[in-house]
């Protein structure tokens, strides 16, 4: 048996034979309603399920896609849902509407890039001020550049109105923000559609090899630095009442955290069938797991300041008023995974 996946075994509280012919204890499983996005900020999920690590701990997961984070809001607004990986933007959006979630653990930080393509890249290469480049655009142009990302309220959103306002200090109307799903913001990039878009990987990387000229314009740090990402929530009356599979869980989260890492080749296959169900070359997918906008780590306690400060730019700049962080965080469940772990 791999090291590993017999540690996790040893984790879950399962009897693994030490010779052939000994008997194997499986405790019954226990089932998880869980919403994902098929975005490399979910690549733990992916990892989890590909090495069969949640079967082997006792845990039925039961998997729904979604197209971005605030549809899967909607899906929590109508009772679906046991546990999620979305944002930080639609968790803090969740408990803004009175609804009885928590975040659990980390998944991703510094996740959102911007990436252009045609003429709007000649922009950025000739002036050394971003908002230099896009006015001069649409003057030339005589119309806005058109920016998309996912929809208001989503961290892609967020983060590329901080952007656009605080970083480089425009006003909303001198760009055409627009809101779309994952898949949708792909094929406008690369339909050229739109000049550029405030997105995630593997979105960046596919982009950036199957599009000519196509070149990331704005990283995190030029973006909202230290900018949370997406997260792994359960409901409150989850927590409290499947508390012991959720450790569970998160202890093999830690562990595909620590893949990631430490071997993206190995993780690549696994993320590359959830995200395109082999359409894309596991090469890209490994780039895309290596990119500087892939920056993995579970620990929820990592992720509360920053969070603290983009909930308030949302409300400062009405993004979205109805947020809250006010309990968003359990931390206890990480920990308690954790120490299992002898971290």
């Amino acid at each position: 048996m791999n090291k590993s996946i017999h540690h996790f075994a040893i984790a879950a509280g399962l009897v693994i034979p030490l010779a052939l012919g000994t008997s194997t204890t499986v405790r019954a499983e226990v089932t998880l309603e869980m919403a994902y996005m098929p975005i490399v900020p979910c690549s733990q999920l992916f990892v989890i399920e590909g090495m069969g690590w949640a079967k082997e701990a006792g845990i039925k997961l039961e998997l729904t896609r979604f197209s971005n984070g605030p549809a899967i809001v909607q899906a929590i607004a109508s009772g679906k849902m046991d546990i999620m990986c979305f944002g930080i933007g639609p968790a803090m959006v969740t408990r803004g509407k009175g609804i009885k979630l928590k975040v659990i653990a980390a998944a991703i930080t510094n996740q959102i890039a911007v990436i252009a393509q045609g003429d709007l890249v000649d922009y950025f290469d000739k002036y050394d001020n971003g908002a230099d480049a896009l006015r001069a655009f649409a003057a030339d142009k005589g119309r806005k550049p058109k920016i998309a990302s996912f929809p208001k309220g989503s961290v892609p959103d967020t983060v590329t109105r901080h952007w656009i306002l605080r970083s480089l200090k425009m006003d909303l109307n001198e760009i055409e923000l627009i809101g779309m799903g994952a898949a949708q913001v792909q094929q406008a990039l690369l339909s050229r559609a739109v000049d550029a878009a405030g997105i995630l990987e593997p979105i960046v990387t596919i982009v950036e090899s199957k599009l000519k000229g196509a070149k990331v314009i704005a990283r995190a740090s030029d973006m909202m630095d230290g900018q949370p990402g997406s997260t792994i929530a359960a409901r409150e009356h989850v927590i409290a009442e499947k508390r012991d599979t959720l450790v569970k869980f998160i202890e093999l989260h830690i562990r595909a955290t620590e893949l990631l890492q430490n071997d993206p080749a190995a993780a690549a296959p696994f993320v590359r069938d959830f995200i395109a169900k082999g359409l894309i070359e596991v090469e890209i997918i490994q780039k895309a797991l290596e990119s500087p906008s892939s920056n993995f780590g579970a620990d929820p306690s990592l992720i509360m300041e920053q969070t603290e400060y983009m909930a308030d730019f949302q409300q400062t700049e009405k993004i979205n008023t109805k947020v809250s962080t006010d309990g968003l965080f359990d931390l206890t469940i990480y920990e308690e995974a954790a120490k299992n772990l002898g971290m």
